[in-house]
């Protein structure tokens, strides 16, 4: 562990003040000591004066009124079940009970009567549609609760059939009337019959319930919860934020998922308040459906996750009318309310915004939406943000953050390789400790030993970060990713970016998941969207499918994604959890077993014919030259139908990545027998452009060709002239604000912020890059730093004539923005914000290490030719540049190089542009200051510095010595060469964009 404030050593033995720790005051032990186990809790408000209830509304009759039943008349009927449950041969107290019952009674009040009987209830999570998946996952049950009674209604039975399980099958309809307690009772029997642990052991060992997670597929585990746990988790719950003392609490969630059991039953018990509860299936039906209750019932806390508050938002919006009675006054009262617990998926900060402020319109406080963070492990939700959106409004984010620690919990984010704990703003692996947290799975030694530190930290599995206010962020699961051509792509990204594009089209629900065809080398990643009413016609599966495949690809700029839309027949099959979400693992599983193929092949065969009506001819108005190009673009960009692309739009807004830049190239080169230079698709990026571009080009090369001796075109190109040099490449033409200069990293190359780019369209400003001179055959590259900044800054310019600039360079990039930061300075012109991206302001000692041989491996592990951990002695110690590289080809990936289209020529003069820049460096001394630095750490290279806390301590730091105001740190995912990677851009991006707008740029 480490100080943030000067990465030292000082604090490792314990938690600093100043690190990414954030500590909550623990809940009041003394007070929890008035109950024993949750017995007593439900004992003693049994007798309230005047009584509490459950009112419970059945399937489909929310319309009537509710079952109505007092916690005194809970106790009596759990007690009497409880009874009953004792009289069976096979229970034994201390064993575990398996719950398998639908509606909310059956589940409350046989989850009490396990309880009082002395066995330990297991709440049963809805079991799949698919035969084998049902199998496997009874099976598993019945091994890791070692057989088990398993209590359900007989009209449940068949979903046991079929199955080898040996779970001890036992009807509520057939249990038997006898309540005589059996003598071989061994526990702590009361003289009603009830029983209760020992003092000793029921608080801090002894399982109060156990709650399964993950494994409706097999592979099941489950979370023990104590009943000191249980205790202090609702004390922190309900100490969050005050609530009315005669507020209701809404429940549409199963009893089997954590929040719903612990945040609303036992939490409402635990306040002696009424609880109400109602079908999800009635809630989500219908959105309005849900104020009403909450109107009625004077609900204060509840629960809604961010598809239901977009679908809520939608609803309401359809028919403004429906929002007034008929005489004109408000139709709801939530004036109430004062929590909508929000979880179980991203919050879109815009949905939040948009449907607190419907809420408001009601009476509802405007922060009433609490985004939060919780597990099964955890006692469901135990960080909260009880600002929002107001706090990530500000914050200039898309993704609401999930706040800070209830008392009961603490937490912190730790380096992934070190485990230290990391400094606030920087990104790790979130680990949370305390009186809520469990302390291990049931008969899973191995499971256990694997989700703890050696001292003590739960590892949650999720990557996050904690901002300088100690607001929790996450940025994604640790194991949650789509791995597609070597790039991980975190699936909450995707998965946000699909909701939000999706959120005004015939979608009710959308998932992404990864999937493997048969044989297939890499995963694709998977939408399946559920259309609100069936069949969706035509013209809105084109719609959903074009914004599908546009927002997958502004976050993974990977590959085209599959879509398709889940018909009746399917809907039923869905791995739909208690809490509504449906399971992207579960989906994959089912995909990949053929489920959907005929949803896939319906949804195709419909786009398809849609295309062909909706299209004018199909060459209409076209050139041969843009013909040809559309149907490259088509193959490249592995769109089916090249007719559907616009010969004006630009391969970025196509989602086209940088790899499929230079497969592009490639794929032209081939088919024209040319050279064409990266530069010219960059500076042509339409079909209609680049078709003009190269048939000037083909043009040239016929004329060239007449002169000659039938001599090759792609042997001898034609070499460009120097004043056809242009260092600017357009990546963003278009935007408001001030314009984005990014300098290229010691590659030359630019095509690194391509993605980049991409992401950062919703900032509204144009984003240019500048690339190195030297590329193509026969021009000449930079002899000096000086002759680079002189042209650069020429460029910069000639495009935006004046200040504010904005100006970052990646890597060696950084040096060269520095410098012309400065020259743009001296000429009384403002540069408002200038960003490093992991480049410390010292760096001749670096430059001095490459040689030719070190440049051309660099290069090969930034195209992924080799690994980042290859750092071959053949290559380094080859003598000459054409020894070195025929040992780097030796050890190259070669479909890689095939994949990018590079011969053994074109990666030898690309290493010798970077050894080029590198050797300008050699000499360079940093002098002189600038206004503002913003500098953006990932890991470093090895060879550069030992860990990120020394990179950022003893090289980075000193930026400060030529920087007029202090320099601002940002903490960024990656390391050195993958920060602007598919699986890491979007949230750098993101940082990028929050750090532009405090500059105010």
């Amino acid at each position: 562990m480490r100080c943030c404030l000067g990465g030292g050593s000082s604090c490792r033995q314990s938690p600093c003040s100043h690190s990414s720790y954030v500590r909550a005051k623990a809940p009041n032990i003394e007070q929890l000591d008035t109950w024993e186990c949750l017995q007593d809790v439900l004992k003693e408000r049994a007798e309230l004066d005047p009584p509490r209830h459950l009112l419970l509304y059945s399937l489909g009759s929310t319309s009537s009124s509710p079952k109505q039943v007092s916690y005194g008349m809970l106790y009596d009927d759990a007690k009497t079940n409880s009874l009953k449950l004792a009289t069976l041969p096979s229970f034994e107290e201390g064993r575990p009970v398996l719950l398998h019952l639908e509606g909310h009674w059956d589940t409350i009040v046989w989850f009490w009567a396990v309880l009082l009987a002395g066995g330990i209830p297991v709440l049963s999570s809805p079991l799949s549609n698919v035969e084998e998946h049902r199998a496997k996952h009874l099976q598993e049950l019945s091994r890791l609760l070692e057989s088990p009674i398993c209590i359900t209604r007989a009209a449940s039975l068949p979903l046991f059939e079929g199955s080898n399980h040996s779970l001890k099958l036992q009807t509520l309809e057939t249990l038997p009337s006898s309540t005589e307690v059996p003598t071989r009772s061994t526990g702590r029997r009361k003289k009603d019959g009830t029983s209760r642990p020992s003092r000793t052991t029921s608080q801090n060992t002894t399982p109060a319930v156990l709650m399964l997670t993950s494994g409706s597929t097999g592979n099941a585990k489950a979370v023990r919860l104590t009943h000191r746990q249980i205790l202090a988790a609702v004390a922190g719950k309900a100490s969050v934020r005050p609530l009315p003392p005669d507020g209701a609490f809404l429940n549409w969630i199963g009893l089997d998922h954590v929040a719903s059991l612990v945040e609303i039953h036992i939490q409402a018990l635990w306040m002696g308040v009424d609880q109400v509860h109602v079908h999800a299936a009635d809630v989500v039906a219908s959105p309005r459906l849900f104020l009403d209750l909450l109107s009625k019932h004077r609900v204060s806390r509840s629960f809604a996750p961010n598809f239901f508050l977009a679908k809520l938002v939608a609803t309401c919006s359809e028919n403004d009318d429906a929002t007034t009675s008929s005489s004109g006054a408000k139709k709801w009262d939530l004036s109430n309310l004062a929590v909508l617990a929000s979880g179980g998926e991203a919050n879109d900060v815009q949905t939040c915004v948009t449907a607190s402020a419907l809420l408001v319109q009601y009476g509802a406080p405007h922060n009433v939406i609490t985004p939060g963070f919780g597990m099964t492990e955890t006692c469901a939700g135990s960080i909260f943000n009880l600002n929002c959106p107001v706090y990530d409004v500000a914050k200039g984010r898309a993704i609401a953050s999930l706040g800070r620690c209830m008392p009961g919990i603490q937490m912190r984010v730790v380096d992934s390789l070190t485990g230290f704990a990391l400094a606030r703003g920087e990104q790790g692996n979130l680990e949370v400790r305390g009186a809520v947290v469990f302390d291990g799975y049931y008969r899973n030694p191995a499971a256990t030993s694997a989700a703890f530190t050696a001292d003590g930290w739960f590892r949650t599995g999720d990557r996050a970060m904690i901002d300088e206010e100690g607001n929790l962020s996450l940025v994604g699961r640790a194991k949650d990713v789509i791995n597609v051509n070597g790039a991980k792509i975190v699936t909450a990204d995707i998965q946000a970016s699909l909701e939000m594009a999706l959120r005004h089209t015939c979608t009710a629900r959308v998932v992404c998941f990864p999937s493997r065809a048969l044989g297939a080398a890499t995963e694709k990643i998977t939408v399946a969207y559920v259309p609100q009413e069936w069949p969706p016609n035509a013209e809105e599966i084109a719609k959903v499918d074009a914004l599908a495949v546009q927002a997958c690809m502004m976050v993974s700029t990977a590959s085209v994604p599959v879509v398709f839309s889940v018909g009746p027949q399917s809907q039923l099959l869905l791995p739909i959890s208690s809490l509504g979400k449906i399971s992207g693992a579960k989906m994959a599983a089912m995909f990949e077993a053929g489920k959907f193929d005929n949803d896939v092949e319906h949804h195709r065969q419909i786009l398809r014919e849609f295309q062909r009506s909706e299209q004018p001819p199909v060459h209409a108005g076209l050139s041969e030259h843009e013909i040809i190009l559309r149907t490259d673009f088509a193959v490249v960009g592995g769109i089916d139908n090249p007719t559907t692309i616009r010969v004006d739009v630009p391969l970025f807004e196509l989602g086209f990545t940088s790899m499929d830049l230079i497969r592009l190239k490639y794929r032209i080169d081939t088919r024209l027998g040319i050279t064409v230079a990266v530069a010219v698709l960059l500076k042509h990026p339409t079909v209609r452009s680049l078709a003009a571009e190269l048939r000037k080009l083909t043009e040239g090369r016929t004329t060239t060709d007449s002169k000659a001796d039938k001599v090759s075109p792609s042997d001898n190109p034609p070499a460009p002239t120097e004043t056809e040099y242009d260092p600017v490449v357009v990546l963003r033409s278009t935007g408001n604000k001030t314009p984005l200069w990014l300098v290229h990293p010691g590659v030359g190359e630019v095509l690194v912020f391509v993605g980049l780019a991409q992401h950062m369209r919703a900032d509204d400003r144009p984003v240019y890059a500048l690339r190195a001179r030297g590329f193509e055959p026969g021009r000449v590259g930079f002899t000096s730093i000086s002759e680079a900044v002189d042209t650069y800054v020429t460029a910069i310019r000639r495009r935006q004539p004046h200040g504010p600039y904005a100006l970052a360079g990646y890597s060696y990039g950084a040096m060269l923005a520095f410098e012309a930061a400065k020259k743009l300075q001296s000429s009384s012109e403002e540069v408002r914000f200038l960003g490093s991206f992991n480049l410390p302001p010292h760096i001749k000692t670096r430059m001095r290490q490459l040689n030719w041989n070190t440049c051309l491996l660099n290069l090969s592990q930034f195209l992924g030719l080799v690994t980042e951990d290859c750092d071959d002695k053949d290559v380094h110690s080859a003598i000459g540049h054409d020894e070195a590289l025929k040992r780097l080809l030796s050890i190259a990936d070669s479909e890689r190089m095939q994949e990018l289209g590079l011969t053994a020529q074109a990666l030898a003069r690309w290493a010798d542009v970077a050894y080029s820049l590198q050797s300008m460096a050699v000499e360079y001394e940093p002098s002189g200051s600038v206004a503002c630095i913003d500098v953006f750490h990932a890991e470093p290279l090895r060879a550069a510095a030992p860990s990120r806390s020394e990179w950022v301590s003893k090289q980075l730091s000193r930026w400060g010595e030529f920087c007029q105001t202090e320099p601002r740190f940002h903490a960024v995912g990656g390391a050195h060469y993958t920060m602007l990677a598919p699986h890491h851009v979007a949230s750098f991006a993101e940082t990028l964009r929050m750090a532009l707008a405090d500059r105010g740029v």
